[in-house]
């Protein structure tokens, strides 16, 4: 869409409505030669591994809030370092993500899909490596909520 927008409004005063028009033209095209980026994989094995190649001592699993317009809220799974410091992301835990991993027979009330997933397997996960495991915001979603500190 920016690219679309960009060049379209220098060369031909394309504005959004148009450039949407556009995309989605292509898209209907195209879409099924598209790449797409897989889901993150949510089994304890996965992540496991994942966490296995992170550069540094692994001293907490984070889970944190984060959004965007095309998925609303999700949850970011880190792997906090030390030796050297770092964030190292494991999982991104998007509604339609925590709904399969889930299931879809229990009720979790009001609580975000995403929250409850990232929770359960993050929790899992730290137990694994035998470190703590922090979700500042598990009931709400927030990207200001406070980040893990040593």
């Amino acid at each position: 869409m920016r690219v679309v927008v960009d060049v379209g409004l220098v060369a031909h005063d394309i504005g959004v409505g148009a450039a949407q028009l556009i995309v989605n033209d292509r898209y209907l095209h195209s879409g099924d030669r598209v790449a797409r980026t897989p889901e993150s994989p949510l089994d304890l094995e996965s992540l496991t591994y994942r966490a296995s190649g992170c550069a540094g001592r692994i001293v907490v699993i984070e889970a944190v809030w984060d959004g965007d317009t095309v998925h609303d809220w999700f949850v970011r799974l880190l792997a906090v370092t030390v030796d050297p410091a770092g964030d190292h992301a494991l999982a991104t835990v998007y509604r339609s993500t925590a709904a399969r991993y889930l299931g879809e027979n229990e009720d979790y009330g009001s609580r975000h899909l995403a929250a409850v997933a990232a929770e359960r397997v993050g929790g899992a996960l730290a137990a694994r490596l035998s470190v703590p495991f922090h979700f500042a915001s598990p009931d709400t979603p927030d990207d200001e909520a406070p980040r893990w500190q040593p």
